[in-house]
């Protein structure tokens, strides 16, 4: 049996039930593969059922607002994703008579579609001959030939775009796009892959050569920056605080956070208090000041490691502008602040 045929009755008896798969609504499918970037299966798939449930179409997701997408997006990162895929629906249905394209040339002017997500909907909804390559794809490829170019070189990039292009079938494109990016989750996995029940064992020059846990090589990532933030959780008699909207690109625009002081190393209270004395964050009366974690919470982004502390600083005064508590839980905000509201007693 070919590459192509061996992979395609694999899938068929081994594919996973994702309720993406019963459709080739090019909506569900565009929606589905969003929501998978930089998100595995598990994570992802409640999120999608959820937006589904919410915006059934294209239109009713562009007919939501932004606030209330970034909030049902809540706590699966990389949120220009989110304000993508509402900028693209919005786009779809005034600009397109919601009618989505229907090639991969036109699927690439979207707005967050780039060309691995353009090329499983044009293969999985209108049968296109054109190849996808994730990380699952790159893998099984440079396992299976035993090719050891870095996946996110320039050259790896375009040799592997062009065998992946030259491994496809005469027709079911969609069906064998799916059954690589399935193999490779399933089967042919980073760590720990089934290779003693393969059936692609007798032609791996992986397995052949004992280079299955080398294979693929990757450059190393770019330099991870550590940022040291400083939350001020203030909490007025009457039970309100305050939240700002980022608004500058960069890590979770236009969602909520308490107001931020930005620090170049982890402080103590008594240089957190300095650093509060010279900012004009806080203008009320502050009556205590305290920590609400002993320690600090670490939280990891693609490029960057965020040390956090969240300082509860109460006040006798009203605040101007201020959030009731009660309506905290509403607004789109970073999963670490949301389990900070989850956890804090006001």
């Amino acid at each position: 049996m070919s590459f192509h045929s061996t992979l395609t009755s694999w899938y068929s008896v081994n594919k996973r039930n994702l309720p993406w798969r019963a459709s080739k609504n090019p909506y569900k499918i565009w929606l589905s593969e969003i929501i998978l970037q930089q998100t595995q299966v598990k994570q992802g798939q409640p999120y999608y059922e959820s937006f589904v449930a919410n915006y059934p179409n294209v239109q009713a997701l562009a007919e939501a607002s932004e606030s209330d997408v970034l909030k049902l997006w809540q706590g699966l990162g990389y949120y220009s994703r989110a304000r993508n895929l509402h900028f693209t629906a919005k786009h779809i249905t005034e600009n397109l008579d919601r009618v989505f394209p229907k090639n991969y040339k036109t699927l690439l002017e979207l707005k967050g579609v780039g060309e691995y997500t353009a090329s499983a909907i044009a293969s999985i909804c209108y049968e296109e001959p054109v190849a996808v390559v994730d990380g699952n794809v790159y893998r099984v490829l440079a396992r299976y030939f035993g090719i050891d170019t870095p996946i996110n070189s320039t050259e790896g990039i375009k040799q592997f775009k062009v065998l992946a292009k030259s491994l496809l079938p005469e027709s079911n494109f969609g069906d064998y796009n799916q059954a690589v990016m399935e193999f490779g989750a399933r089967q042919c996995k980073p760590k720990s892959p089934k290779c003693s029940d393969c059936v692609l064992i007798s032609s791996c020059k992986a397995h052949a050569t004992g280079t299955v846990n080398v294979l693929p090589v990757k450059l190393k990532k770019t330099k991870v920056t550590k940022k040291y933030f400083n939350f001020l959780v203030v909490v007025s008699k009457d039970k309100h605080t305050i939240l700002e909207q980022r608004t500058e690109k960069g890590i979770w625009q236009q969602l909520y956070q308490f107001p931020l002081i930005e620090t170049t190393t982890s402080v103590s209270k008594k240089e957190f208090l300095m650093q509060l004395d010279k900012s004009d964050k806080i203008k009320n009366a502050i009556q205590t000041v305290s920590l609400f974690n002993t320690s600090d919470i670490i939280h990891k982004l693609s490029h960057q490691e965020l040390h956090i502390k969240f300082w509860v600083i109460k006040t006798p005064n009203s605040l101007e502008n201020g959030t009731k508590w009660s309506e905290v839980h509403s607004v789109p905000v970073p999963v670490v602040i949301e389990r900070f509201i989850n956890n804090f007693q006001v």
